[in-house]
C-alpha cells in the first residue's frame, strides 16, 4: 500500500483532498480491491463500479453523525477501506477476519447490518423517522443499486419515503445489471432516464412523489461531489439517480460482469480462477435435467429470483431454454406465486432458489402455493452447514419453516440419483406442492437405480436391518448417521437399524411403531436447527413411550465465516461424539 490510500484512516482524511488527489485515490483503492480479492474471493464487479460514489459520499457527508445504508451491502468494500479497515482485508470473509457486508459492532461508520437485497430504503427511512422524533439532525443515505429495485421491499419502501417531510437521501447506483440482466418493466423507465440524462418525462421516482436528480457520469468523483452538495442536508426526500460501470477498471469484469459479480482468488493478469473446481454439482445436473425435460413437454418453466447461476443457467443455458426460462429479478415472492399459478393453469414449474433467500417467500409459499395445494416444485440450494456461512446467508432455518407447511411434501435426497428421481416423479405428479432441499457437502453419486414411489408419503426406507438402536439420518447427515451406526458396531457389537427417510414433513408411523418392538432408543440427525425441525417430530411420536429419542443437529444461532469442522463438533456431531451418546443411553 502506497500513495495517499495509505494515509487515509477515516473518511475525515479525505476532505481535504483536491479532484485530482481525489482521482488518485479511486485508482488507488481499485488496485487494492483487486490486490486483495485475488487473493480471499468476493463480491468484485460491484465494489469496482462504486469506488467513485463511495469517495464522493465520504467526502460530502461526516460519518458516523451522517448515516449510509448499503442495500445487500456486498458493495461496501471501499467504505470499509475508508473508514480504517484496510489494514483487515488480508481476512476478507475469514473466520474472525473482516465481513463481507456492513456490521455495526465493526465500526461506527456502519449504520445498519444487511446481507440481503432491497432493504435499504426501508431501514433507512427507519434511522431518519427515528432522527426527527428525537428532534435531531443529520442525513440519512440510502444506496441501492437498479437490480434491488425489483424487490418488493424496495417498492414498498419508495411508495412510503415521499410521506417523510425531512431529509432522506436516496441514491440509485444503476449499472444496468442485477446479478444477470435485469428484468421487468421498471428497467425500460431506467433506461429511458439514462438515455435522455434523467429528464424523461416519464419517471418512475418522481411517480412516487420524489424529487429527482441525475447524473450521467456515476464514476466521475467530482460530478457525483457536485451533486452531494446539491442534496446534503434537503429538507424533504429526494432520489440522487447515477449511471455506473460493474466491474469499471478491470476489463474480465467489464466484460463479463456476471461472472464478476463474485469470484473466488484469481490471477490479475490474466483474469483466470485458481481454483477452478471441475467437478459435477447439483447445478449442472439440475440445469441438464430442466432443458432436457424442457425439449420433450413445452409446459415446463424454470423460474430464478435473479440467481440463474444456483441452477446453472448461464446466458448461453437461457437463451436455449428461451421462454421456458423466466427470471423474475430479485423478487422471490413473486416467484412462488408465479410457479403457483402456472401450476394452477396446468403447467410445471421449477423454482430454483438459494435456502437463505427461500425464507424471503414464507408467505407465498404457505399463502399462494399450499393453501392452492398446487403441484409446484421448489428446491432449495445450499441449505447446509456446508453452505454459505457469511451470517446474513445462512441458509440453516428451512428445515422448520418448510416442515411444518400443511400440503408441502418437503424430500431431502442423499444422492444424485434420488434428487433424479424426485425430480421425476415432482414434475410429473398433480397432487401435491413439493419443495427438496438438496444435500450440502460433497456431492454423493452411487449410481444405483432409485425404484420408490415418492407418492405413497411419508415412508422410510430401512437400509441396514438391526436392533436395540435405530438411526434416522436425515439427507446431508445419512452418511453421518451410517458412519455412526459403524463405529457403534464396532465398539458394543450392537448393528443398529439404519434408515433413510426421505420425508422432512411427514412421519412415518408404521416403522416406527414397529421399532418398539426390539429398540430402545432412536436417533436422528438433521443437517440445519434442532428446533422445530424433524428430530422433533420424531421425539413427539415418542413421546408417551418408553423409547428414548437422541435428537442430533445444530442449536438456534446466527453463525458468521464459522469453520464447520468447528461448528461440527460444537454441536457434538461428530462421528465419536455421536456414537458416545448413543452408548451412554444404551
Amino acid at each position: 500500500m502506497d500513495g495517499i490510500l495509505k494515509h487515509i484512516h477515516s473518511t475525515e482524511d479525505i476532505k481535504n483532498l483536491n479532484e485530482k488527489e481525489l482521482k488518485q485515490l479511486c485508482r488507488e483503492l481499485r488496485r487494492f480491491l483487486l490486490q486483495k480479492v485475488s487473493k480471499t474471493g468476493g463480491h468484485l464487479a460491484s465494489n469496482l463500479g462504486i469506488v467513485e460514489l463511495t469517495v464522493a459520499l465520504e467526502y460530502c457527508f461526516h460519518l458516523p453523525e451522517d448515516k449510509i445504508v448499503w442495500d445487500v451491502g456486498h458493495q461496501a468494500y471501499i467504505h470499509k477501506m475508508l473508514t480504517g479497515r484496510k489494514e483487515d482485508f488480508d481476512h476478507l470473509r475469514q473466520l474472525d477476519g473482516l465481513s463481507g457486508f456492513p456490521k455495526p459492532t465493526e465500526s461506527d461508520c456502519d449504520a445498519f447490518a444487511t446481507g440481503h437485497s432491497s432493504t435499504s430504503i426501508s431501514a433507512a427511512f427507519g434511522l431518519a423517522k427515528a432522527r426527527d422524533l428525537k428532534g435531531e439532525d443529520g442525513n440519512i443515505i440510502a444506496v441501492i443499486g437498479d437490480g434491488s429495485l425489483s424487490g418488493g421491499e424496495a417498492l414498498e419502501g419508495l411508495d412510503y419515503a415521499a410521506e417523510l417531510s425531512s431529509n432522506f437521501i436516496i441514491v440509485v447506483n444503476d449499472n444496468d445489471m442485477s446479478i444477470a440482466e435485469n428484468h421487468g418493466g421498471l428497467y425500460q423507465n431506467l433506461k429511458l432516464l439514462r438515455e435522455t440524462n434523467g429528464q424523461a418525462e416519464c419517471n418512475l421516482f418522481k411517480a412516487f412523489g420524489l424529487d429527482y436528480i441525475y447524473v450521467d457520469k456515476g464514476n466521475d468523483t467530482a460530478a457525483l461531489i457536485d451533486a452531494f452538495k446539491q442534496v446534503k442536508d434537503s429538507k424533504k426526500p429526494i432520489v440522487v439517480h447515477i449511471n455506473t460501470l460493474k466491474g469499471k477498471g478491470y476489463a474480465p469484469a467489464e466484460q463479463n460482469k456476471e461472472r464478476w459479480h463474485f469470484s473466488g482468488p484469481f490471477d490479475i493478469e490474466t483474469g483466470k480462477f485458481l481454483y477452478a473446481g471441475g467437478e459435477e454439482g447439483y447445478e449442472e445436473i439440475t440445469c441438464r435435467y430442466l432443458l432436457d425435460k424442457m425439449k420433450k413437454d413445452p409446459s415446463v418453466v424454470a423460474i430464478t429470483s435473479g440467481t440463474p447461476g444456483v441452477m446453472g443457467f448461464t446466458k448461453s443455458k437461457r437463451e436455449e431454454a428461451g421462454k421456458q426460462f423466466v427470471d423474475v429479478g430479485i423478487a422471490e415472492e413473486t416467484a412462488v406465486a408465479l410457479a403457483s399459478g402456472i401450476a394452477a393453469n396446468g403447467g410445471k414449474p421449477f423454482y430454483g432458489v438459494y435456502s437463505t433467500f427461500v425464507q424471503r417467500a414464507f408467505d407465498q409459499i404457505s399463502q399462494d402455493l399450499c393453501i392452492n395445494n398446487n403441484p409446484a416444485t421448489i428446491v432449495t440450494f445450499l441449505g447446509s452447514v456446508y453452505g454459505m456461512n457469511d451470517v446474513t446467508h445462512l441458509g440453516l432455518q428451512d428445515i422448520p419453516m418448510l416442515g411444518n407447511i400443511p400440503n408441502l411434501v418437503y424430500l431431502a435426497p442423499v444422492t444424485k440419483e434420488d434428487y433424479l428421481a424426485m425430480l421425476d416423479w415432482s414434475m410429473e405428479q398433480r397432487e401435491h406442492p413439493v419443495a427438496i432441499k438438496l444435500p450440502g457437502g460433497k456431492l454423493i453419486s452411487d449410481g444405483k437405480a432409485v425404484t420408490k414411489d415418492f407418492g405413497q408419503l411419508n415412508k422410510y426406507e430401512v437400509t441396514q436391518e438391526g436392533s436395540k438402536v435405530a438411526v434416522i439420518g436425515l439427507g446431508a447427515f445419512y452418511g453421518l448417521g451410517q458412519a455412526a451406526a459403524d463405529l457403534l458396531k464396532k465398539k458394543t457389537g450392537t448393528q443398529a437399524t439404519v434408515i433413510n427417510p426421505y420425508y422432512i414433513t411427514g412421519v412415518d408411523t408404521g416403522l416406527l411403531e414397529g421399532l418398539k418392538k426390539n429398540h430402545s432408543v432412536v436417533v436422528t440427525l438433521e443437517d440445519g436447527i434442532l428446533d422445530g425441525g424433524f428430530g422433533e417430530k420424531i421425539a413427539r411420536f415418542y413421546g408417551d413411550s418408553d423409547m428414548k429419542v437422541l435428537n442430533f443437529g445444530l442449536k438456534k444461532e446466527f453463525l458468521d465465516r464459522y469453520d464447520v469442522a468447528e461448528v461440527m463438533e460444537k454441536n457434538g456431531l461428530t462421528v465419536p461424539q455421536i456414537t458416545k451418546r448413543i452408548k451412554n443411553l444404551c
